[in-house]
């Protein structure tokens, strides 16, 4: 709904989609593909179906979403596409950088910020240190925007 209204107040012609990732357009592909995707780190094994959380807990490794869009992207991108992608440097940015290249596009990390932990982050700060995703006492959090091109 934000992005719909967002598009219409700026007057932009921007078709907004509600799906499964890519699942909701099969067999098309895009100029570009933007994702701020859910990829915070959160317990328990299944994600949630409703609620808030759903915009935020990605799995155990915050990885659950990311990895489908790594697995997706090369085939939802046209010749010359890009993608863009922001992540926690808690869910290892590296991984999705190697997990793109291999799969194909030209990949970098345009940019990295550091922000202090929002809400979700710092109640899980203890449950973070003690899976090891947070080796120090700061309460701070990498963003990490991530840039992949379909040559």
């Amino acid at each position: 709904a934000s992005a719909r209204l967002n598009t219409a107040l700026a007057r932009l012609p921007v078709t907004v989609r509600r799906g499964d990732l890519l699942r909701a357009l099969p067999g098309r592909t895009f100029d570009a593909v933007v994702s701020n995707p859910p990829y915070v780190p959160a317990p328990g094994l299944t994600l949630p179906r409703y609620g808030p959380g759903r915009s935020w807990d990605a799995g155990p490794d915050g990885r659950v979403i990311l990895d489908r869009i790594c697995d997706d992207a090369f085939a939802a991108l046209r010749p010359g596409g890009l993608l863009l992608l922001v992540q926690s440097g808690l869910s290892r940015p590296e991984e999705t950088v190697g997990r793109l290249s291999a799969a194909g596009l030209d990949v970098c990390v345009t940019d990295r910020v550091t922000i202090p932990f929002g809400p979700v982050t710092r109640r899980r700060a203890a449950w973070l240190r003690d899976r090891g995703l947070l080796r120090d006492r700061l309460e701070r959090e990498e963003l990490v925007v991530i840039r992949g091109r379909k040559e």
